[in-house]
């Protein structure tokens, strides 16, 4: 019997040969890697789906324009003052210098042009740096800061990042490089409230972004990263180790050669020193201006970009305010000592000691040329002080004159000079002196009477510490300087510079006041009687002034003043007027002068000629002022023959020590001492400049003994006119038509003949002339009291 095979079985029977394990992990490995990449894509299209539409809009970008601050020049176009959070130069990307951007990219994005906004080769770097560093590093592009610093908080957190990313990538599809790299180069901020390199060009080298070094440009691209950390000025070795390791990464691109690399790690930094007798001053300008285009533009006046150009005189600026210090500081050396401003327990260990000093002189700061300075030891021949940088001081004989009531044994506590009192220190040509913050203030403005332009203004001494304005605010007595206005309207009555005055006592009873008696007094007590016009004036005769006034009518008087633009509501009609009883400020004073400076125009003080956009367009320009018949207020001989009464003053009378001092004789004034010596004024000019000086305390209190306009506030004029003139060659007024010279004086030329007014003020009695007011009529009791009692001796 034969077998049959077995049948042979299907092929899907047949037993698989069993994979390898590893080839099945793999698979799976694939397969999840596939699904989480298609998951991840999935979540990103859908994060971009979200979160593009939310970015803010970039295109405004292309039209760049950052915060700047409003700036303030004077007329030759340097720069003043600037206003804002943001102290910012913009610069086109063609006018960035290549060191700059070479430095810039050395150590911030050296592939800035190479990447899309995302370093990848960067990021791996920090990444893998990171791992092994405590400290880790960071892998922004130009690009992403860009993003960062114009759209983005400063917060840490994934969320942020994102957006930070996606802004590069938006930045990138929008802007050029170019345009980027300039975004960042005028945007970011460097310390000292410095925003783009050009600004941080200024502020720590004095110099213009084009002028930069090699190294100045290292030093600068150092800053980005920490502007505290890095800061030159405040911290000089991490400055330099950062600046020499941006002059290495120089060297390592290419940007550099290496004989440059060694010649910028040699080059010694010249850092931008602040020089206390080179800086213009202008504060109180400045504050004056700020007000101005504040309230003409709104708060956007300190972010965009106004330049707005004044009349003011950077040497003439310079030359009032050391003028002005200088006056108040002779001023105060003469006063009593009132004490050292403070008293600090000075420590036995040195740190201490040092943080202790360090801390008080942060307190009280220094009031140029005042230094705040601590003392360690003291006694009547010597005073040792110390300042911040550890240095003794020692300061003997006159300069401790000033202070020498509290070196005494019997000195209180409060004033005495010890171990640890807290002082003020000068220096002048013969060396250190001690002396005190002055309570006494002043106040200087001078003005081009040919255009009315404010060439010098200095509102105070101290803006930092009082910054009310007192050339423009304080509304002051003038006292005698206010007569040049009232013998102005004189001459219009007759009454000529050869008029002969009485000047003897006055004294106008209770039926003539309808108050109290008023018996006016000159200023030294003495009457010298009969006195020509000339004569009185040049000693400021203050009998012969009411004489004078009692003649031209007080209504008259007043209206006249209006001539030099003087408030008449301001100098009611009263016979007090002529001793400058009313109320005055500073520049009214000095453009009135003008009226007589440029031969009879009045013309409004003018500080703001131009104001200007980021761009270079006139948003406001104010037409130029010159003297012509429009303007014209006074006669141009009256106007030369106050020239003529007034040069006799600073030649021969209260005023002799200008054209004594200043070895000139084209020089004209008036000074001022009100009653009980509380404003002293001298008010002057030169055919080419006029100016006010006034020095008092704030509130009205007597100046002290000898206390004159011309003791105290000429001083100040001279010293200010001495620098002002000096390369100014001196220049004589001419005769205008209708005046003539007889007997040896100027009269106008109707009276040459003799028939001017010749005698005033011989009558036995002080009675009203017929159509004048009594001294105080009308006005109320308490106001009357007060006016009588202003010139009662």
């Amino acid at each position: 019997m034969s077998r049959t095979a077995p049948p042979t079985p299907p092929p899907s029977a047949t037993a698989a040969t069993p994979r390898p394990r590893w080839r099945r992990l793999l698979l799976g490995s694939v397969g999840v890697l596939a699904g989480g990449l298609l998951a991840g894509a999935m979540l990103v299209a859908l994060g971009l789906a979200v979160a593009y539409p939310n970015l803010p809009d970039v295109s405004e970008l292309a039209d760049y324009r950052p915060k700047l601050p409003l700036r303030v020049y004077a007329r030759d176009g340097s720069l003043l003052a600037e206003f804002g959070e943001e102290r910012r130069n913009l610069v086109p990307f063609k006018d960035i210098p290549p060191v700059m951007i070479k430095a810039v990219l050395a150590i911030e994005d050296a592939r800035f042009f190479e990447h899309y906004g995302v370093d990848y080769r960067g990021l791996l770097r920090a990444a893998l740096a990171n791992l092994v560093e405590a400290k880790s590093q960071g892998a922004s592009t130009i690009t992403m800061q860009v993003a960062r610093n114009v759209y983005l908080s400063t917060e840490k957190s994934y969320l942020r990042k994102i957006y930070e990313v996606l802004l590069t990538f938006k930045l990138e599809h929008l802007l050029t490089k170019e345009q980027i790299l300039e975004i960042y180069m005028n945007q970011i901020f460097l310390g000292h409230r410095s925003y783009g390199f050009a600004a941080a060009a200024h502020t720590y080298f004095g110099k213009s972004l084009q002028d930069l070094t090699i190294a100045e440009a290292a030093m600068l691209a150092g800053l980005p990263k920490a502007p505290s950390a890095y800061n030159p000025i405040s911290n000089p070795k991490r400055a330099r180790a950062r600046q020499l390791y941006i002059i290495d990464r120089m060297l390592e691109n290419g940007f550099i050669t290496e004989a440059e690399a060694k010649a910028a790690r040699e080059e010694p930094l010249r850092l931008r020193r602040y020089d206390a007798e080179q800086a213009v001053h202008a504060e109180y300008i400045a504050e004056m201006v700020r007000q101005t285009i504040v309230e003409r533009f709104g708060e956007d006046a300190y972010s965009a970009g106004l330049q707005v150009f004044t009349t003011i005189d950077p040497a003439l600026q310079k030359a009032a305010w050391r003028a002005v210090r200088q006056g108040v500081l002779d001023f105060e050396r003469r006063q009593l000592y009132r004490g050292p401003e403070r008293f600090i327990a000075l420590p036995a260990d040195p740190a201490a000691r040092a943080a202790a000093i360090d801390d008080v002189l942060t307190a009280i700061p220094d009031s140029e040329p005042l230094l705040t300075a601590v003392v360690l030891s003291a006694d009547p021949r010597k005073v040792v002080v110390v300042r911040g940088d550890d240095t003794p001081i020692e300061i003997t004989g006159a300069g401790l004159e000033p202070v020498r009531s509290g070196l005494s044994d019997n000195a209180p506590p409060n004033l005495k000079l010890r171990p640890g009192a807290v002082v003020r220190i000068a220096k002048n040509a013969q060396g250190w002196y001690l002396t005190q913050t002055p309570q006494v203030e002043a106040a200087f403005v001078a003005v081009d009477p040919r255009d009315g332009g404010i060439r010098a203004l200095v509102g105070g001494f101290d803006f930092e510490r009082n910054k009310f304005n007192r050339v423009t605010q304080s509304q002051r007595q003038p006292g005698s300087s206010f007569k040049p206005f009232i013998y102005s309207a004189a001459l219009e009555k007759g009454i000529m510079p050869l008029t002969v005055v009485n000047d003897a006592p006055l004294f106008f009873p209770a039926s003539v006041t309808g108050g109290k008696p008023w018996e006016p007094k000159n200023y030294d007590g003495q009457y010298e009687g009969p006195m020509s016009i000339r004569t009185a004036l040049a000693k400021s005769k203050n009998m012969v002034s009411i004489h004078v006034l009692r003649a031209v009518g007080t209504q008259s008087a007043q209206r006249w003043i209006t001539r030099f633009g003087l408030d008449p509501a301001k100098h009611p009609p009263y016979l007090t007027m002529a001793l400058g009883a009313g109320a005055v400020t500073p520049l009214e004073m000095a453009a009135g002068y003008g009226v007589f400076a440029n031969g009879g125009h009045y013309l409004p003080p003018v500080l703001v000629t131009r104001i200007l956009d980021p761009e270079g367009r006139v948003l406001l320009e104010v037409p130029p002022q010159a003297p012509s018949e429009s303007n014209r207020t006074l006669p141009a001989r009256n106007a030369f023959l106050m020239s003529q009464l007034l040069n006799e003053i600073t030649r021969s009378g209260t005023a002799a020590r200008a054209q004594a001092t200043l070895k000139r004789p084209d020089l004209y004034g008036k000074t001022g001492t009100t009653n009980d010596s509380q404003d002293a004024w001298f008010v002057g000019y030169h055919p080419t400049l006029t100016a006010a000086a006034w020095l008092g305390y704030d509130t009205p209190r007597n100046l002290g003994r000898r206390a004159t306009g011309g003791a105290l506030a000429l001083p100040i004029w001279i010293d200010f006119m001495g620098q002002a003139l000096r390369d100014t060659p001196v220049q004589t007024l001419d005769p205008p038509s209708g005046v003539a010279f007889v007997n040896g004086d100027w009269v106008y030329e109707e009276y040459a003949d003799g028939s001017y007014v010749h005698r005033l003020g011989f009558n036995d009695a002080a009675a009203p002339l017929p159509g004048e007011a009594p001294p105080d009529i009308g006005v109320d009791p308490h106001e009357k009291r007060s006016i009588l009692d202003l010139f009662r001796q």
